[in-house]
């Protein structure tokens, strides 16, 4: 059996989307969600799902307290699904090659600190970028700079950060499951 642990801080739609792929796939399980915030619609989602929920401040989230709970869980991967804080180092140490990430534009162009969900769309449109996407990748010690997993490119034929939010976050749903079992089974 494969071992997924989600982190997430959001509404928890692309976490969605990893259970409904996974559900009844037998080889595959999201034994927990990590989650930065108490008031992020995912936890209802991971109540729903029946996923052990973990909740995090900052301090318990770079103690060895909260690296020898996930090495207790040993996760075969780490799944980064909206989740807005930089994974401590040591953590990426301890699981490298395991932790990945999905980034809303077309990396290395749009990433880094403070380049997320809608400031990442409102900059594409804003420099009238003819093609964005989502890159998914592994994550290490800087943001969004890992190895490039997968790509998917779109046009940018909308007029709003949020038209093309949504386009993009279609494709999430679409492919992110894909990937994580690709990647789990390569």
């Amino acid at each position: 059996m494969k071992k997924i642990v989600v982190f997430a801080s959001g509404s928890g739609s692309n976490f969605q989307s990893i259970c409904d792929f996974f559900q009844y796939k037998h080889r595959f399980e999201v034994v927990a969600l990590v989650c930065n915030n108490k008031k992020a619609r995912v936890l209802a989602l991971a109540k729903k799902y029946q996923v052990e929920t973990t909740l995090v401040n900052l301090n318990f989230f770079q103690s060895e307290d909260f690296l020898n709970e996930l090495n207790i869980l040993n996760p075969d991967l780490l799944v980064l699904a909206g989740f807005l804080w930089k994974i401590p180092n040591k953590i990426v140490k301890n699981f490298r090659n395991r932790i990945i990430n999905i980034h809303p534009s077309l990396l290395p162009k749009y990433g880094g600190k403070g380049m997320y969900g809608i400031n990442i769309h409102k900059a594409v449109i804003k420099n009238k970028e003819k093609q964005s996407g989502l890159t998914i990748h592994y994550v290490n010690e800087e943001y969004d700079k890992g190895g490039i997993i997968f790509q998917k490119i779109v046009d940018v034929d909308v007029k709003t950060p949020e038209e093309l939010s949504e386009k993009i976050l279609k494709l999430e749903h679409r492919y992110y499951p894909e990937i994580i079992k690709k990647i789990l089974y390569d």
